[in-house]
């Protein structure tokens, strides 16, 4: 039995900017009562479809597409790098976003078929055939919050191994500039042993997904200062050099911090997001 480091606990909640961006209003609410969900979220799209980009973050997601006839659930993974992904028209959305590496445990899903994959949320979870339907017939945000809670609470979240924890954390805790031996020895377990059950337990090796948890933390400190120096960030995060973390967040944004910056500044990406009073 291994000790349990003790990290300084980092409040984190992960993005997915260009949704926010494709929309004049978008709600979010975090839940501090249920620490195994970062946020729930709701939007409307335009009268066009939507082309949007989703980037990683780690988490997984349920996306309720509300619309009245025709309704949709779907469970998504993240993604590995920025890609596309469509929005139909005139639709009001609700999600929940779960902490990173957090997996429901009402997702009848293997760790390793769920990142940069989707499934529909009845062939993954048949037994929430009922709180799709009270969901998607709810009236307003806070309501559909609330069903998901009365769901949620009889569903343990899957109980990840006492060293995939211990990682979760020490990762957090440095904002993704962590390597796999410096894992090892705040830890107590081997690399090996860190590296399988990791991937065991949330389908992501520890390197990736300190990669994504370092990448979010660039976008948050962008999004929080409102200025990009790349100096500072490459420096603060740990990357080789600016040219490192140019290629790391192009990749993971598929955009420069620069161009990034403009455009959520042109876009007042701020005033965009909502959080209901209570």
């Amino acid at each position: 039995m291994k000790n349990s480091p003790v990290f300084k606990e980092k409040k984190f909640h992960p993005e997915q900017p260009w949704f926010v961006l494709n929309t004049s209003h978008y709600f979010w609410q975090t839940q501090a009562t249920l620490p195994d969900i970062s946020h729930f979220y709701s939007f409307k799209t335009s009268k066009e479809a939507i082309l949007t980009l989703a980037i990683p973050d780690g988490c997984v997601d349920i996306l309720f597409d509300c619309h009245p006839q025709f309704p949709t659930a779907r469970i998504c993974g993240t993604t590995l790098e920025a890609r596309n992904a469509y929005l139909s028209e005139e639709r009001l959305y609700f999600g929940i976003r779960f902490t990173a590496g957090v997996i429901p445990d009402f997702l009848d899903a293997y760790a390793d078929d769920i990142p940069d994959n989707e499934f529909n949320f009845l062939d993954a979870a048949p037994q929430g055939k009922t709180i799709f339907s009270r969901i998607i017939e709810a009236k307003d945000f806070t309501s559909k919050i609330t069903l998901f809670q009365q769901y949620f609470s009889r569903y343990l979240t899957r109980k990840n191994s006492a060293v995939t924890q211990s990682v979760i954390k020490g990762i957090h805790a440095a904002e993704g500039n962590i390597r796999i031996d410096q894992l090892a020895t705040m830890t107590g377990y081997s690399c090996r042993t860190i590296q399988r059950q990791f991937k065991h337990d949330i389908g992501l090796s520890p390197k990736i997904f300190s990669r994504i948890i370092r990448c979010q933390s660039a976008l948050s400190r962008i999004h929080d200062a409102g200025m990009c120096s790349y100096g500072d960030i490459s420096y603060d995060l740990g990357f080789s050099d600016q040219s490192h973390f140019l290629r790391e967040f192009k990749r993971f944004s598929s955009t420069t911090p620069t161009h990034y910056l403009n455009h959520i500044t042109a876009q007042h990406y701020g005033r965009r997001l909502v959080e209901p009073q209570h």
